[in-house]
């Protein structure tokens, strides 16, 4: 079997090498990120693989800080009369004892390009273009080895791309990529192995079977995150309870109910985080729309509805005052966003007199209880934004990505699926309170269909 690809992952202090190997790894707790400088000390490395098979080996490097000195000192190590090729100036270098103090970080970078086929160079594309950066770039290419610069932060305000690409262009290196550590562009990962493949062809095989790997499991990813949602989806439409009328049955209902979706909610985002290589404390300083792993606005309350451009609808509306959503043309109770609030609360129905004898005849007798369209429609909308979010999202991201209204439209305006308006006529499909069998064949057939619909909303940008 051949060796995996060595690739030393290099450039100037706090340019992003880490971060790039986190979102390249899908790691985030892959070495240490920090707006310090110096941050990576030591060589660090890591594997990619493609369908079980290494094809990558990645290694992080400490950044490089005196280009400029060094580049003067391997200068007094050349003998006199004599000339040596870059290779044997640096090995010349690492020879030497300041290799071992003042420049041991160089030294470290040095080292792992000369055992490696090719670099990254990373580069943040918000600094200038100092006389460091081309020493720098003088001592990696004395190692004789392609180097492939990566373009990062290049949606920043203040990005300088164009500078960088020329700068890079007058030493020779017109390959170049653009992959931003914190957004990944659509496609950025493959550009980046094919940028790669066009310095090392005889690889190239090994390199396209790595996309079509990393392709793979992007597709698979997407398709099971959204089996996560439609899931959930159908466990509280299909949410249905018979309850008494009285204040404190009705109470004590819609409080088990709040609890229960929330509940029902949190196991769906754990297992999205978990899926996309995320976790709660990851994202603990990251408002993704999370806080310390949760939502931070809450699910039942009407400016999350608002905030996402939901209508109340007539039930939700006339319920309000009340603090539960009454729906009176249906007669049933149901679980609207405002049911956290108003006279449940306060302890008492009196309120509810203002409706009139009508409303005060649906609440005589048996209910049934059920999660409002509107809610439905709101925890839709939160794990659209949650997925857009992870699947855009680099490993060492530290803000937000937005979800667009277009591309939710049709969950805030348009008709619930039918798979959910199927699910409201089966209690038994619900796994929110209960246990649905395993054998509901039709169950299974509406969260297939509910996730295929979940998928084409086109949340995930494929391999990035």
């Amino acid at each position: 079997m051949t060796d995996p690809i060595r690739i030393a992952v290099v450039g100037h202090t706090n340019t992003g090498k880490t971060s790039l190997l986190r979102t390249l790894l899908r790691d985030t707790r892959f070495g240490e990120v920090s707006d310090r400088p110096s941050t990576t000390r030591h060589v660090e490395g890591a594997r990619l693989l493609a369908d079980g098979t290494p094809i990558l080996s990645l290694f992080d490097t400490p950044g490089m800080e005196d280009a400029i000195a060094l580049l003067d000192y391997i200068d007094t190590l050349a003998p006199a009369n004599a000339r040596s090729d870059g290779p044997e100036r640096i090995r010349r270098f690492l020879d030497s004892a300041e290799a071992r103090a003042r420049y041991e970080q160089e030294a470290k970078v040095l080292r792992q390009l000369l055992d490696s086929d090719a670099a990254f160079y990373v580069v943040d594309v918000r600094d200038p273009v100092l006389p460091k950066h081309r020493d720098e770039l003088t001592l990696l290419a004395d190692c004789a080895r392609p180097i492939l610069p990566v373009l990062n932060f290049v949606h920043a305000p203040e990005s300088r791309e164009a500078q960088w690409r020329e700068a890079m262009a007058r030493v020779g290196l017109h390959a170049q990529v653009r992959f931003d550590t914190v957004a990944p562009e659509l496609g950025g990962e493959r550009r980046l192995y094919e940028a790669l493949a066009t310095l090392l062809d005889n690889r190239r095989g090994e390199l396209e079977h790595l996309i079509a790997s990393r392709e793979r499991d992007a597709r698979s990813r997407h398709t099971a995150a959204a089996r996560l949602v439609a899931e959930l989806l159908i466990d509280v439409a299909a949410t249905r309870q018979q309850i008494d009328a009285d204040e404190r049955a009705i109470q004590q209902a819609v409080d088990a109910l709040h609890q229960a979706v929330r509940a029902r909610e949190q196991r769906c985002v754990d297992a999205l985080l978990a899926l996309y290589g995320f976790s709660e404390n990851d994202l603990s300083s990251a408002p993704l729309p999370l806080l310390d792993g949760r939502w931070e606005d809450d699910l039942f309350n009407p400016e999350s509805l608002r905030s996402m451009g939901i209508s109340l609808g007539k039930g939700a509306a006339a319920g309000a005052a009340a603090g539960v959503g009454i729906d009176l043309l249906a007669g049933g109770l149901t679980l609207g966003a405002a049911a956290a609030l108003g006279a449940i609360i306060g302890g008492t129905w009196q309120s509810l007199s203002d409706y009139g004898d009508r409303l005060l005849g649906k609440l005589t007798g048996s209910r049934e209880l059920t999660v409002d369209d509107a809610t439905v429609r709101l925890l839709a909308l939160r794990q659209q934004h949650l997925l857009r979010a992870l699947a855009g999202r680099g490993h060492a991201a530290l803000t937000p990505v937005e979800l667009s209204a277009q591309e939710v439209s049709r969950w805030r305006d348009a008709s619930l699926p039918d798979a959910l308006e199927l699910a409201r006529a089966h209690p038994d499909w619900s796994g929110l309170i209960g246990s649905p069998r395993d054998d509901m064949s039709d169950r299974q057939q509406a969260i297939d269909t509910l996730a295929a619909s979940v998928a084409a909303d086109k949340t995930d940008p494929d391999a990035r």
